[in-house]
């Protein structure tokens, strides 16, 4: 039986992606880049076609996932036509995510395939050298292999020796056409965000803090230096920590700090303030209904988002995630917000909000973050909440209600 006269392409997900990001952001962190995947498998299948002169039949994305669990962009890839997705597993051993049983399972299907005779011409777009047994077996059932290397950012070649030697052709996939699917993520900034001018903040950043958080503060920075095996409370420990202070004579406050200093008897000082935000998410911070650390009756009433949504809503929402919604922290925020804006029944619930600059009530902060972490956010490095993903998630929640908020109260006409 003759071989089918159509090609098929096998993408090993870790090495692609990974091998963009080190091109595009200097580091093999799929956290580093944003991936536009109906734009890359589109990309792959033209290419495939023009470089087999052969129909595709399917396309194949090889991916590790916690527990073999699909995140969010394995489920809009495999819904995506002629796109077939398999999962290996992703585990973390020494601090890193390794795949396993990936390797394993393209090779079974490049075998497969070729021992099916079910295409002429098989595309791999990998680098591992693991896969060289599998790409000799398909060449001695009369395949042609095709093999894609992404361009290298040092220049200097991402794959096995052996494989480029065996492959039938080859292809290097540059800048040029990466940067048609995929860029490097801006993190500059991301952590201080400022939606819009909030003059209120900074006569709070620049105000005196109450004597309980001075001596809260000052407390911390003993603990701290005992941590570090230092004594506590020397001449040069306190001049190391002024000069580390910023202006005004104190760290950056928490919102036990800021909540502490609303109130008639606030003054501000004159000078401005670059003082970073610290959010409401923070160790050591617990929310309490009411009193003057506590978060206030009308904002902790505020409805949630799934308070909001209805059964239809709810199902329309998973559809979008899954199909426009591409996973980059700002953008989560971002939708979140429209959405819960969206569905309020009263608008007056915005201003409420507002007041509560730049924390979050503490039942729609949970849920924000709830929402992130369907799109694997918040736990990239040793298991805790990455820090830029974090900021960048309120941050976009944040544009989006002053964006809104000043749309609705502009002029007619402007």
């Amino acid at each position: 039986m003759d071989h089918v006269d159509r090609c098929v392409v096998l993408v090993d997900a870790g090495y692609l992606l990974g091998a963009a990001a080190s091109l595009l952001a200097g580091e093999p962190a799929r956290s580093r880049i944003t991936v536009d995947h109906a734009t890359l498998i589109q990309g792959l299948r033209e290419l495939a076609e023009d470089d087999t002169q052969q129909p595709l039949l399917r396309i194949y994305w090889f991916d590790g996932a916690p527990d073999r669990v699909p995140q969010p962009e394995h489920r809009r890839l495999r819904v995506m036509p002629r796109v077939t997705v398999r999962l290996g597993a992703l585990t973390r051993s020494d601090g890193r995510w390794a795949q396993k049983g990936v390797d394993a399972a393209m090779h079974a299907e490049l075998t497969e395939l070729a021992r099916n005779r079910a295409c002429s011409d098989i595309v791999l777009v990998t680098g591992d050298g693991d896969l060289l047994p599998g790409l000799m077996s398909a060449k001695e059932h009369g395949v042609a292999v095709h093999l894609w290397a992404v361009q290298a950012a040092d220049g200097d070649y991402n794959q096995s020796e052996d494989l480029v030697a065996e492959a039938d052709e080859r292809r290097v996939l540059d800048r040029a056409w990466i940067t048609k699917a995929v860029r490097a993520k801006d993190l500059s900034g991301i952590c201080a965000p400022a939606p819009a001018p909030r003059p209120e903040i900074a006569a709070i950043l620049s105000a005196p803090l109450p004597e309980s958080a001075l001596a809260a503060s000052a407390e911390r920075a003993a603990q701290a230096a005992v941590r570090n095996g230092s004594p506590a409370g020397t001449a040069a420990d306190d001049q190391e920590e002024a000069d580390r202070a910023p202006a005004g004579g104190k760290g950056v406050p928490t919102p036990k700090d800021l909540a502490g200093l609303r109130g008639p008897g606030t003054q501000p000082a004159q000078h401005p303030t670059s003082a970073t935000l610290r959010w409401s998410s923070d160790k050591g911070w617990v929310e309490r209904p009411g009193g003057p650390l506590g978060e206030p009756a009308e904002t902790a009433s505020l409805p949630t988002l799934a308070q909001l949504t209805s059964a239809e809503q709810r199902w329309a929402d998973r559809e979008e995630d899954i199909t426009t919604v591409g996973g980059d922290p700002f953008e989560v925020g971002q939708v979140f917000a429209r959405r819960w804006m969206e569905r309020l029944p009263e608008q007056s619930h915005v201003p409420k909000l507002s007041t509560m600059y730049p924390r979050i009530p503490h039942r729609i902060d949970g849920e924000l973050l709830r929402y992130a972490a369907r799109f694997g956010l918040l736990a990239h490095k040793d298991d805790q909440i990455d820090e830029h993903d974090r900021y960048a998630i309120r941050a976009g929640f944040w544009r989006e209600i002053d964006v809104r908020a000043a749309a609705e109260h502009a002029p007619a006409g402007e």
